[in-house]
């Protein structure tokens, strides 16, 4: 079992269960990047709802990690690519690390 702690995101507190100390870290910093790009987009677009601003977040972090993946996987594929019998690693093939 993980250790129980609360999240504030936008202003509403959430249990959670971390599974480690290292887990409770990274969702702690999780939520201080989202509450943090909610802010700036407070600034930037004061009348959008709190639904729209969520709506931009996500987008904004699933097109970096999606980056992050593609990366990853064309530094994969040129570190591969002068082997032989080695199977190219594709962009799909990544998954994400949660």
């Amino acid at each position: 079992m993980g250790q129980s702690i609360k999240i504030k995101i936008a202003g509403n507190e959430y249990p959670l269960v971390a599974s480690s100390p290292e887990m409770e870290r990274l969702m702690r910093l999780a939520a201080e990047a989202i509450n943090q790009k909610l802010t700036a987009y407070d600034a930037k677009f004061p009348n959008k709802s709190l639904s729209d601003k969520l709506s931009f977040v996500a987008l904004n972090e699933t097109v970096s990690r999606l980056t992050y993946q593609k990366r990853l996987a064309d530094a994969r594929n040129r570190e591969h690519s002068g082997r032989q019998g080695q199977a190219k690693v594709t962009f799909r093939d990544c998954t994400p690390c949660v």
